[in-house]
């Protein structure tokens, strides 16, 4: 798909939680090729409902896809909890997923997806036992995160979301992450980065960057902006904007100390 034909776009959209809207409005246009952060304090999304507005992706209403048809579509999803799936190990997993988005006929060689898994583990700095384990089973949360970006560059999707994959990662294991994203970059692939911290923002730059407040993005700038929030915080903008009941949180910085070069036993 060329980069003119790729397209991301969220109009409107409305979601809450327990009856309490979360979401207020929310509108963002992701082109071919860039690379949008959102920044804001933590608790501003989690799950929620969608009340209103639309989502869609190269024009195709993405709120009444299925999980899979998304994943077919193109769209992938990095999550901040993957879940652990006992008895389908990495491999199985990543070739039955490429496979799908191949389709029948088109399959993957087993050679050639065991020379292209271990080529990017290796980028990754994985030990080669990750392929046989049980999907995310005992892994740390550190090795969790770097088994995302690992699925990320086997399934190559158009347009990668990246929900606050920075969180719980030391420095050397943010730029290998960092390092498999840039990598990626292309006209052909977008990124929707979702941070609290401007960190990971040093490694990779983004086109766009987004600042969400009271369900609505209130702010959006170039990297430059990113760069503001990491040096002044959020009160600036909340000053600016009269805004006085969002708060904003900080993460204890054990979150940050979670080692991510974990070897994996060998079986």
């Amino acid at each position: 798909m060329s980069s003119n034909q790729l397209h991301f776009k969220i109009d409107g959209l409305r979601a809450s939680i327990d009856g309490k809207e979360i979401l207020k409005g929310v509108d963002l246009e992701v082109k071919g090729g860039e690379v949008h952060a959102i920044m804001g304090p933590n608790g501003t999304g989690k799950s929620y409902e969608v009340t209103g507005g639309s989502v869609t992706f190269n024009g195709e209403d993405v709120l009444e896809m299925e999980v899979d048809e998304r994943a077919l579509a193109g769209m992938f999803l990095a999550m901040q909890y993957p879940a652990e799936i006992p008895g389908v190990t990495n491999a199985d997993f990543l070739r039955s997923a490429i496979n799908a988005r191949l389709g029948e006929g088109n399959e993957i060689s087993l050679i050639k997806f065991i020379r292209k898994m271990e080529q990017n583990m290796a980028a990754l700095g994985m030990d080669p036992a990750f392929m046989h384990r049980y999907l995310n089973e005992g892994f740390s949360g550190g090795e969790k995160k770097r088994n995302e970006i690992l699925q990320m560059m086997m399934l190559e999707p158009s347009l990668v979301i990246l929900d606050e994959i920075d969180s719980g990662l030391d420095i050397d294991a943010l730029k290998i992450v960092a390092s498999a994203v840039n990598s990626m970059r292309s006209p052909d692939r977008s990124f929707l980065i979702i941070t609290h911290y401007q960190r990971l923002l040093n490694y990779i730059t983004p086109d766009h960057v987004h600042v969400m407040m009271q369900g609505r993005i209130v702010k959006s700038g170039g990297p430059e902006l990113a760069l503001r929030l990491e040096a002044e915080g959020y009160d600036w903008i909340k000053e600016e904007l009269g805004i006085t009941d969002e708060t904003v949180g900080q993460e204890p910085e054990e979150e940050f100390k979670v080692p991510m070069n974990t070897i994996a036993p060998k079986f």
